[in-house]
């Protein structure tokens, strides 16, 4: 198993709505994601529960407060923007940091309720990073999010989520390059984050 853990969605949305899901509360697992218990459902993680792993201390956390500390901290490496009317997060946590991970996931969940339309955020592990080809079986979940609810999905096709994300994968690769070459300013680049997540930071 890696040691990279990756957290990827592509959500449509407005302007107006991202800007509203930046200061939004993150929820509970019970409020925000329909069967919490099933995230690995179907996939390589498949058996294993996640069920204590989502009493989680939020504190009143919102996207922007979560995504903004990891950034500042360099907690491994953020992708966030607003991009062709949707919401592009591409998140590298180095280690199954289940806090962060789980807080993600919460977070883009979330992110449905200003959604223009359906979405799916993955969680993998792989060591580059990469996406990896839609038929991979090495993935760890998928949580469908939309306006109505969020709920995690069992084994599908994923090439359509897959070519969406594509974009915010290659801007990753990027990020990943410049930090590595001692670019450390990179990681506040608006390329990568947008400015309304280090607002104030």
């Amino acid at each position: 198993m890696s040691d990279s853990f990756m957290v990827a969605a592509r959500i449509p949305m407005t302007r107006d709505g991202f800007d509203r899901w930046l200061d939004t509360e993150i929820p509970a697992a019970a409020d925000a994601i329909e069967n919490p218990d099933a995230m690995y459902t179907g996939w390589f993680w498949d058996g294993k529960s996640p069920e204590n792993d989502w009493n989680l201390d939020r504190d009143g956390c919102t996207p922007r407060s979560l995504f903004a500390e990891q950034i500042v901290k360099g907690h491994g490496a953020v992708v966030l923007r607003h991009r062709d009317d949707a919401l592009e997060a591409y998140l590298f946590h180095f280690g199954f940091d289940r806090w962060s991970v789980h807080m993600a996931l919460l977070a883009l969940a979330a992110a449905g309720r200003n959604a223009t339309g359906d979405a799916e955020a993955l969680f993998w592990a792989e060591t580059s990073g990469s996406l990896c080809p839609p038929d991979w079986n090495g993935r760890l979940a998928c949580l469908a999010v939309g306006p109505d609810a969020a709920r995690f999905r069992a084994r599908h096709d994923l090439t359509e989520v897959i070519e969406a994300l594509r974009p915010a994968e290659s801007a990753f690769f990027e990020l990943m390059q410049r930090l590595h070459g001692d670019e450390p300013e990179a990681a506040r680049d608006p390329e990568f984050v947008d400015p309304a997540v280090l607002e104030g930071r």
